[in-house]
């Protein structure tokens, strides 16, 4: 297989997986990051009754279906959290943990972040805040640290931090933090009570897709997107719950298959 992907979707639910077949029937490579089918929102919903072909399915099926069927299709899944896009002048390149991966176009199919960024978050970002353990703990090693979260992933990114001489204060709660510092993040405030740290590590099932693409725009929560599905950025399209609302499966799965078509045209008029 070629070593970049003619489309990489960021999201395996309705609209990554309507997106993937589209481009796969139309003879691209395709990769898809997506978290484990047990942690996605439509996993999680116990009965659809609004959608096509099926009088009562339960979300479960359904996401489990998507998976499959998309592997079974050819698309190569990536299990993880895409961290970061970087725009190389005719391709992309995704951070998915310490691995990164390379495409000549993007669909942004993430779904919606409902956890509001704590303050601090956004602005020490890449300044003391950090979404990747692996990635970035080398830097901080003999060094104090601060890791926020409750899943196995994060209590897995604790011992790997300890493994490497990081001192690893966690904090599982599921409470509003607060980070400070001024060149840097150097305090995390925890219940009224302050921290000294060099860094802070959040480790979430996503992150929130205005952190993911530079250049992006934005209104009222959402993608702003043509109707064809192209963002702002050229190369980059957007298709499902982040696009905003509504927030429906019939709606996610025909902006995947627009956003596909769109993508595989944009290749085809560029000559890839």
């Amino acid at each position: 297989m070629d070593n970049i992907f003619d489309i990489l979707i960021i999201g395996g639910g309705a609209a990554g997986c309507s997106a993937a077949l589209t481009a796969l029937n139309r003879g691209k490579s395709v990769g898809v990051i997506t978290n484990p089918v047990e942690t996605t929102a439509l996993y999680k919903a116990e009965w659809v009754t609004n959608y096509p072909g099926f009088a009562s399915v339960s979300g479960r099926e359904l996401a489990e279906n998507f998976f499959e069927q998309m592997e079974k299709a050819g698309a190569v899944i990536i299990k993880g959290r895409a961290l970061s896009v970087m725009p190389f002048g005719d391709s992309f390149g995704v951070a998915v943990g310490n691995v990164f991966y390379q495409c000549r176009t993007l669909i942004v199919a993430a779904g919606i972040t409902r956890e509001k960024l704590y303050p601090g978050e956004a602005e020490f970002l890449g300044r003391g805040v950090s979404y990747c353990a692996t990635c970035d703990g080398m830097l901080y090693r003999g060094k104090k640290v601060a890791l926020l979260g409750n899943s196995a992933e994060a209590a897995e990114d604790a011992e790997f931090l300890r493994s490497i001489g990081c001192e690893v204060m966690e904090f599982r709660e599921n409470v509003r933090y607060e980070i400070k510092g001024e060149s840097k993040a150097d305090t995390l405030v925890y219940k009224g009570e302050e921290y000294k740290l060099d860094c802070v590590f959040i480790i979430k099932d996503t992150v929130s897709v205005t952190h993911l693409v530079p250049g992006l725009e934005y209104e009222n929560g959402g993608i702003v997107t043509n109707k064809d599905m192209s963002t702002a950025v050229p190369g980059v399209f957007a298709a499902g719950d982040c696009t905003g609302k509504p927030l429906q499966l019939g709606k996610a799965v025909g902006e995947g298959n627009i956003a596909a078509l769109s993508a595989c045209g944009y290749l085809d008029k560029v000559g890839k």
